[in-house]
């Protein structure tokens, strides 16, 4: 068991139910890396993610199983659509840059704020309600604590909010638009913060979930429309789902790999959550005994997700 840091708040607030979970199925076995930022486009009924440490965007359509990869110069980790203007901004290994999928031209960076830590990298990432896209940097060893949380507006102002971390994933948001999660994944922890929507500024850090030792470590996350959080857990082989206030784990989603990092909900009706994983730090005996680690995961969920938010509004 996680050992649980949150605390109810409001005099009647119910704890959320749990969610039915169907069969995981693996979806497309193409092996990654380091599988990582899942993201559903709506427009194109397909999903986004990327393989890190092969430095490459791949795009799912579920419908004809079929997928298209772009391969880029260096790390590419996280991204969201735009929402004026057709591709996506993506984080690359130095900062935040623009791409456009249909025309595959080179990526247009726009801001790098580590020019002095060659030894890090940007890592997950997503945007907010208001447009503005969040996203954390990584000691690529995963041992210095030097990594930080950006934010990213569409008028090219970039603002470092926290920092002191060896890994940082996530972030995600709770349903009212309150509490920003994020996690501070080589400690096994995850840190709620208030969020005032209006400014885009953070207060109030608090611990809210530590993962139990051989749980694995917070990879990155989601919320569904109920509010609930999705963690995917990096060494643990699950996605598991929390209560957004008392972080009680409310149902686990067990995969064929350990090695699991990321979730987004997708398809249709936004009830299919996509997880992704990787074969990186598995030795040659776990992955023959884990034939689908790196592979993209598919599993129904009851209850759907929401949209995933837009650059730029």
């Amino acid at each position: 068991m996680s050992t649980i840091l949150g605390t109810l708040t409001g005099t009647h607030r119910q704890p959320l139910t749990p969610p039915e979970v169907g069969t995981v199925r693996c979806i497309n076995s193409t092996g990654a890396l380091l599988g990582e930022g899942a993201l559903w486009s709506p427009r194109e009924q397909a999903l986004y993610w990327v393989d890190i440490l092969a430095c490459r965007l791949r795009r799912f359509d579920p419908a004809s199983a079929t997928q298209r990869i772009w391969t880029f110069a260096e790390e590419i980790s996280a991204l969201a659509e735009r929402a004026d203007a057709p591709g996506l901004i993506v984080t690359l290994r130095r900062g935040f840059a623009l791409f456009d999928p249909a025309t595959g031209s080179e990526p247009r960076y726009l801001h790098q704020p580590e020019a002095a830590l060659p030894g890090n990298r940007f890592n997950d990432g997503k945007c907010d309600a208001q447009g503005r896209f969040w996203a954390g940097t990584m000691d690529f060893a995963c041992e210095a604590p030097t990594g930080a949380l950006y934010r990213y507006d569409p008028d090219g102002r970039c603002t470092r909010h926290d920092d002191g971390f060896a890994v940082t994933n996530g972030p995600t948001w709770s349903a009212d638009g309150h509490t920003l999660y994020f996690n501070d994944t080589v400690n096994g922890r995850i840190h709620a913060y208030d969020f005032d929507a209006a400014t885009g500024t953070l207060s109030n850090k608090r611990l809210w979930l530590t993962f139990a030792p051989g749980d694995g470590v917070p990879d990155g996350m989601t919320t569904d429309a109920a509010g609930r959080l999705w963690i995917a857990h990096w060494g643990g082989a699950c996605v598991s789902c929390h209560d957004p206030v008392t972080a009680q784990e409310l149902c686990r989603v067990t995969l064929p790999t350990r090695h699991v990092t990321n979730c987004a909900f997708g398809g249709p009706d936004l009830r299919t959550l996509f997880i992704t994983s990787a074969r990186s730090g598995l030795t040659p005996e776990q992955l023959a005994a884990e034939p689908l680690a790196g592979g993209l995961f598919a599993v129904a969920i009851d209850s759907p997700g929401v949209p995933a938010c837009l650059f730029g509004g």
